[in-house]
């Protein structure tokens, strides 16, 4: 048996715990934009398609986009014919939440991002092994 150290290293990163914080969060806005433009391309495609407004999840789906395509809802027509509708207003809130939500995420990266600091290594020398002599020699 030979001799061996077992050794244990650790790295700190000056500032890294800052940078992990800021990726979440910027993950966490990619996320929530993500079903925002989940949801309301599910709407336009529900409009065009016809669904039936009266089934409980286009009902569900309707009240909650509501909300977000409010506000472009009278900046432009609806084409329809035959209950299918072109929501071109849809179409517009999600090119809108996507550029406000690609900003956000760049403006998180402008105020708290940190370049990588430098880096800090510790080994421990957690134990020693020595062979054992039983005092026969081989």
């Amino acid at each position: 048996m030979t001799d061996y150290k077992e050794v244990r290293t650790t790295q700190h990163e000056q500032g890294g715990q800052a940078r992990v914080t800021g990726f979440k969060v910027t993950q966490l806005i990619w996320l929530m934009l993500g079903l925002l433009q989940g949801v309301l391309g599910l709407r336009f495609i529900f409009k065009l398609i016809a669904v039936n407004p009266a089934n409980a999840f286009a009902t569900f789906l309707y009240s909650v986009t509501d909300l977000f395509v409010a506000p472009f809802a009278s900046l432009m027509g609806a084409p329809a014919a035959s209950g299918m509708v072109l929501e071109l207003s849809t179409l517009l809130a999600m090119i809108v939440y996507g550029l406000v939500g690609w900003a956000i995420v760049r403006l998180v990266y402008v105020l708290f991002y940190r370049p990588r600091g430098p880096m800090s290594t510790r080994q421990t020398v957690v134990t020693e092994h020595a062979p054992q002599h039983d005092g026969n020699p081989t």
